[in-house]
């Protein structure tokens, strides 16, 4: 399930608001427009890489969160090319082991492949290539690697100078330091050094909605604690609106996702900050940001009891890592803390349980924290998303 932003248009000002959208590069590439649910809107999907405010002569249309359509004809496309390379015999005997789904990460993509068509992965590549003329790179996936939750990412196919090449793929063709658009931000990337996925965009602008609503609560902009922040896609969200995030702690474990981090932050406070990944320090007045391991910072007193907002997105070990963080949380005034669960949906209640029994008491007239289905990891797994919102301490 990809939830994206789309702007809803009624139907007789549709071919004018495309016009706009196509005249500022709003529009989201391989997805299609597709009618409200009543036919009298049409839902226009809107870019990943747009700002979250739009061009003025669009505030007059609400923006909505919906699945994303995929646009069939690039999707018939890469099946055309495929039968092409291949022949029908070949393409029908793989079935369902095809790569339905991929990852668009800036101006490569992500796929990964089965076992049974592991061997077409230049045939699969070249017509991933052609279907999709502004894909530079194809990359294979095959899991992650270590503790760190590495992608284990190899080129299969490139463009090079208008060719496609499969075969001894030259190192300018390969390179996967990226920059990806999101919500207006710049964000530095390398997937294969510290990966983050692009399709959770509609949760990090849930995200940024849940911290507004904070921030209207406590009448300040937020301290907003981030120890697993790898190069900063949430954060890049939340600095992105105006007097949103005061102070801010920023840290990871992954040396190169703290160098990325921190090129990342330099471009969008406008401030300096270090060539090389260091330890945690305070690098300005309300910047704390660097290498750590997150379940640490409980023992450094100027960390603790400091913060507003606490985002825990390690989605494997959240929560067994919850216990270390809730002494961050400032319990002086209401807080909140965000998270990101791996579970079984078997699993689901009790890890309910164990989430409610771990926090501090929620405040009052807020529902308990709850995992939220947001999409499949895997065959039994669940990713999920919650949210609690924490009384201040009696």
């Amino acid at each position: 399930m990809n939830v994206m932003r789309h702007i809803s248009v009624p139907n007789p000002q549709v071919e004018h608001v495309l016009g706009l959208m196509r005249e500022y590069s709003l529009l989201a590439s391989g997805m299609r427009v597709f009618a409200s649910k009543d036919g009298d809107y049409r839902l226009i999907p809107i870019d990943s890489g747009a700002a979250l405010t739009l061009p003025s002569e669009l505030s007059e249309f609400s923006i909505v969160e919906h699945e994303g359509h995929p646009d069939e004809r690039t999707d018939s496309d890469w099946w055309a090319h495929l039968r092409n390379l291949l022949g029908d015999e070949i393409v029908e005997a793989g079935g369902e082991a095809w790569p339905s789904s991929h990852e668009f990460f800036a101006d490569m993509m992500i796929v990964r492949l089965e076992e049974e068509v592991a061997q077409y992965s230049s045939e699969i590549a070249t017509a991933k290539l052609l279907s999709h003329p502004h894909i530079r790179l194809v990359l294979s996936d095959a899991g992650v690697l270590g503790e760190l939750r590495i992608r284990d990412l190899t080129p299969i196919g490139a463009r090079l100078h208008d060719e496609i090449v499969v075969e001894n793929i030259p190192e300018e063709a390969a390179n996967t330091r990226v920059l990806v658009r999101e919500s207006g931000r710049s964000i530095l990337c390398d997937p294969t050094r510290a990966y983050f996925s692009t399709k959770l965009q509609s949760e990090r602008l849930e995200t940024l909605g849940l911290a507004k609503e904070l921030r209207s609560l406590l009448n300040r902009p937020l301290r907003v604690c981030d120890p697993f922040c790898g190069v900063g896609p949430a954060l890049a969200t939340l600095l992105g609106e105006p007097d949103l995030v005061g102070a801010l702690l920023a840290s990871d474990i992954n040396p190169e996702a703290v160098e990325m981090l921190f090129d990342n932050l330099r471009r969008w406070d406008s401030k300096e900050y270090p060539g090389e990944p260091t330890p945690i320090t305070d690098l300005h007045e309300d910047r704390i940001a660097g290498l750590a391991d997150a379940t640490d910072l409980q023992h450094n007193p100027e960390l603790t009891g400091r913060w507003d907002l606490l985002l825990v997105n390690l989605p494997h070990r959240t929560i067994e890592f919850l216990p270390s963080l809730v002494p961050l949380l400032d319990r002086s005034g209401t807080s909140m803390v965000r998270g990101r669960v791996i579970v079984s949906e078997s699993e689901m209640e009790d890890a309910n349980e164990t989430i409610q029994g771990t926090l501090p008491p929620r405040l009052q007239g807020t529902p308990e924290p709850t995992l939220k289905i947001k999409r499949d990891y895997s065959s039994t797994l669940r990713l999920c998303s919650f949210e609690a919102w924490i009384a201040p301490a009696p």
